[in-house]
């Protein structure tokens, strides 16, 4: 009974122990702390703006006090959207349209009155300081206002919410991106997240370890307009969606060899009283 009673002892110690390393696996970033920033902040490098590329979708507004002296900068407000067109209309309140300026394969936009303009590699504030003083020669202080129409980062895998979202915010870290999908679920692998991109009509893949601080130095940890991450399931996962049918055979197999060795277990024990 004694050996029995320690049998039990171990085995509780070691679904403890295994509990305690998936508990880890859970974290992110567990190896930083304050002595460590330092040597992070060596190497990151902040952006607040994304830049701008080629097939993104620009909402460019153009106001002043004097409102009719801005109108030739701004694209006629529609009701119906053209279609075919690369141009995409989005609802503002009080009715009416405003139409976007899709950036070309040249990286290119056509403005109103400026005409054709190059705004690949831009950032919005960087777009909005140049219209500003090329539409100041018309028009006394200008106020501008510019945002992607078009910034989506897709999710999927482990998540809670996987699918396409909509991004408000100029910039973005993959932090940020995963909270938008409500975080990973208990079978997300952190220590290798894919992200792809589209760079030049070439993919680009690279793949993050959220455990590790070198995450603040790739430059996949800002994400850009329509990445694709993907959350590679762990083992638990695996084991629990796969082979299922093996799995309960097994489970149902080693129940019954304990029932098996507990009933025979017994059995000694009585028979060695009887004979006492």
């Amino acid at each position: 009974m004694k050996q029995l009673k320690i049998v039990i002892v171990l085995l509780a110690c070691g679904v403890c122990a295994a509990s305690c390393v998936s508990q880890r696996k859970l974290s992110y970033l567990r190896d930083v702390t304050e002595v460590s920033a330092d040597s992070i902040n060596q190497t990151y490098t902040s952006q607040k703006e994304n830049y701008i590329t080629k097939g993104d979708l620009l909402s460019i507004l153009v106001n002043a006090m004097d409102i009719a002296a801005v109108q030739a900068f701004n694209m006629p407000v529609a009701n119906v959207q053209n279609l075919g067109s690369r141009q995409v209309t989005t609802n503002f309140n009080g009715g009416g349209s405003l139409q976007g300026y899709w950036v070309d394969p040249d990286g290119n936009i056509d403005f109103p009155v400026l005409g054709k303009m190059h705004v690949e590699g831009m950032t919005t504030t960087m777009l909005r300081d140049t219209l500003t003083q090329l539409i100041s020669r018309s028009v006394k202080d200008p106020i501008i206002n510019i945002n992607f129409m078009n910034f989506f980062v897709t999710v999927l895998g482990e998540v809670k919410n996987p699918g396409r979202h909509a991004v408000s915010s100029q910039g973005m870290t993959i932090f940020e991106a995963l909270g938008l999908a409500g975080d990973m679920t208990i079978y997300g692998k952190r220590n290798n997240v894919l992200v792809s991109r589209e760079v030049d009509g070439k993919m680009e893949f690279a793949r993050l370890n959220l455990n590790d601080q070198a995450i603040f130095a790739s430059p996949y940890y800002h994400i850009r307009q329509n990445d694709v991450i993907y959350v590679e399931p762990n083992n638990a996962r695996a084991m629990s969606s796969q082979n299922i049918p093996l799995y309960l055979s097994m489970i149902t197999t080693l129940g019954s060899m304990a029932t098996v060795i507990v009933s025979v277990y017994t059995n000694s024990l009585t028979i060695q009283a009887l004979k006492k």
